[in-house]
């Protein structure tokens, strides 16, 4: 019967390799995904409306730089390409005058919908290499893992 050391120690490795198919599953699926997108999009523009279409538009460039766990000046270079293509516009803040807010235009929205349709046929393929039953019990245990991860960054819910 292993120890409570070498159980640990199994738990730790068993964690990690999660951890390493994750990134690993990330770098496959944003290499496709970036093949799919539009001359001049890139994953992050797409990152960032999709997350003002889930979360919510009207944020301010530090919030955005604090969920996505950047620099302010990576999110400000992500925003200014976003709303070169028209995708964003900045608004000033409602209360603090130096500050702006990222809102969501239609084109933006179409942006969305046109790259997430542009990936249709590699989701089709995942979806013909796995069963309903297996993503959707895939789903559940990454959004909890998700949830955890996401708590345990920012104890105090802050990250916008």
């Amino acid at each position: 019967m292993p120890d409570d050391q070498t159980s640990r120690e199994a738990e730790l490795r068993q964690t990690f390799a999660i951890f390493n198919e994750v990134a690993i599953v990330a770098q496959l699926s944003r290499t496709m995904f970036e093949a799919r997108l539009p001359d001049g999009a890139g994953v992050p523009h797409f990152s960032l409306v999709n997350h003002l279409t889930r979360v919510r538009d009207g944020q301010t460039p530090l919030a955005l730089a604090r969920a996505f766990q950047v620099p302010k000046n990576t999110m400000t270079h992500t925003i200014s390409g976003a709303v070169k293509h028209g995708w964003v516009v900045l608004k000033p803040h409602p209360t603090d005058g130096r500050s702006k807010t990222v809102w969501l235009t239609e084109a933006g929205r179409a942006f969305r919908k046109e790259a997430i349709a542009a990936l249709a046929p590699d989701l089709a393929e995942v979806n013909a290499a796995t069963t309903p039953e297996d993503r959707a019990a895939l789903l559940e245990r990454l959004t909890e893992l998700r949830v955890f991860l996401d708590a345990y960054r920012d104890p105090k819910g802050s990250s916008g």
